[in-house]
């Protein structure tokens, strides 16, 4: 059967084969949100530019409101499900069959709603204090508000509310005992935050690559047509992508990007095995990826490469990276956003050792890169480059510590079902 991937530039639409039969605006909706968790069909009455949507992705990464899924619509949308929003709202969810928490604008219709994320009615109760404290200020004001009010429920455990504080018995027990409290909470957000800001930044990086890989699929997805053998490494490729994708939705915490950077560079694999068959060549030894951007691919061979100050050693690069050491060149690394600042991945702080770790997992993993990273490579110089090396930080990887210490996290799994306290009634959130 024919399976489609298509992935335009920022300003287009993202589209794949849909899955579920509803209407063309649905469908094209739950095709582009398997790609991107904000959506926005250009002929919506409330449509928002691309400035505007980027602001919505990077609140869903950074904010901790797990998997949150934004679109756009016209209000004419209603009409391939019954005629009102919160048919559009289920159709959408139902579509695309991922847990999380779904916020739909159609016409000038605000709803949302959520699966395995927040208590049953909660999301609905949330769009509508998010509609009515920044009705007059637009509709990005309202879902970045709305996407903060999802992790604020989300941390709390329900979206209920906390308990109000007891009284305790002498005045300077309680006084001790509230300061102790304070002491925690206070060192409990700032972790949270720390934290929650470290995910983003890894999940930027990691969003660029499924983006990069997509991009990529799509330009075989004619060409492959004609050649069964380099059609069934296409389909593997696409598996792996999706199966990547998959994992960037669930992951909560950094050490979980390794399944997405891992499924990745099979995926690469694959596109370059199919690629070599339709030029009449065999497909490409199976290696691991261009050290210099793990996105070039298979590597082709090894080059002798150290950083400025760092101790020479082979590492794997792709042909282009490979003939630039070999005459003297710098290849240009892979650059990633870490505290607030671009650096090569391989200088990045302890918190990308995951998702760099991820595509060379075949090929040793976490003791292939630590072996690079440890002294061997670098000869110490990472004191004077701002992060400090990736090894002797507590694992064998050295990749730092890679335990859970944000906020809460869901499995996702089971869970309640659309159709009740959130979108019965009419749903939660209102019209602009």
């Amino acid at each position: 059967m024919k399976r489609g991937l298509l992935l335009a530039s920022a300003a287009a639409a993202l589209m794949l084969v849909p899955a579920a039969d509803a209407g063309r605006r649905i469908d094209e909706a739950v095709a582009a949100l398997r790609l991107d968790p904000v959506y926005v069909d250009p002929s919506a009455e409330l449509a928002i530019g691309a400035g505007d949507q980027s602001r919505l992705r990077r609140r869903i990464d950074t904010a901790g409101a797990g998997p949150v899924y934004i679109a756009i619509l016209p209000g004419a949308t209603e009409s391939e499900s019954g005629g009102d929003p919160d048919g559009v709202l289920q159709a959408i969810h139902d579509g695309l069959g991922r847990p999380g928490t779904y916020a739909l604008v159609v016409g000038r219709h605000f709803r949302a709603g959520s699966e395995d994320v927040l208590d049953p009615g909660v999301a609905g109760r949330l769009a509508t204090e998010a509609l009515d404290a920044h009705r007059s200020d637009g509709v990005t004001a309202t879902l970045l508000d709305f996407v903060d009010r999802v992790a604020d429920a989300r941390q709390r455990g329900d979206g209920t509310g906390a308990d109000e504080p007891s009284s305790g018995g002498s005045a300077l027990i309680g006084l001790l005992i509230f300061g102790a409290i304070a002491f925690l909470a206070v060192r409990t957000v700032r972790r949270r935050r720390k934290n929650e800001a470290e995910l983003g930044e890894v999940k930027a990086a990691a969003h660029e690559d499924l983006i990069a890989l997509a991009d990529d699929v799509q330009k075989l997805e004619e060409p492959v047509e004609s050649n069964a053998k380099a059609k069934a490494e296409y389909t593997q490729a696409l598996n792996s992508y999706e199966k990547a994708s998959a994992s960037y939705d669930r992951a909560r915490r950094a050490r979980e990007l390794e399944a997405v950077t891992s499924a990745l560079e099979e995926g690469r694999y694959h596109m370059a095995a199919a690629q070599a068959l339709l030029d009449g060549r065999k497909p490409p030894e199976r290696r691991a990826p261009c050290f210099f951007d793990p996105r070039h691919g298979p590597s082709v061979r090894d080059v002798e490469w150290a950083p400025p100050g760092g101790t020479p050693r082979k590492v794997p690069a792709c042909a282009a990276d490979a003939e630039a050491v070999e005459h003297g060149a710098e290849p240009a690394s892979r650059q990633v956003m870490a505290g607030g600042r671009m650096v090569p991945y391989w200088n990045a702080p302890p918190y990308f050792g995951p998702w760099a770790g991820g595509y060379f997992m075949p090929f040793g993993g976490t003791g292939f890169l630590s072996g690079l990273f440890v002294g061997e490579l670098l000869g110490g110089a990472y004191g004077g480059w701002g992060y400090g090396s990736w090894g002797g930080s507590g694992t064998a990887g050295g990749f730092g510590d890679w335990s859970d210490t944000g906020g809460g996290s869901s499995d996702f799994g089971g869970g309640m079902s659309f159709g009740g306290g959130d979108f019965g009634g009419g749903g939660g959130g209102g019209d602009f």
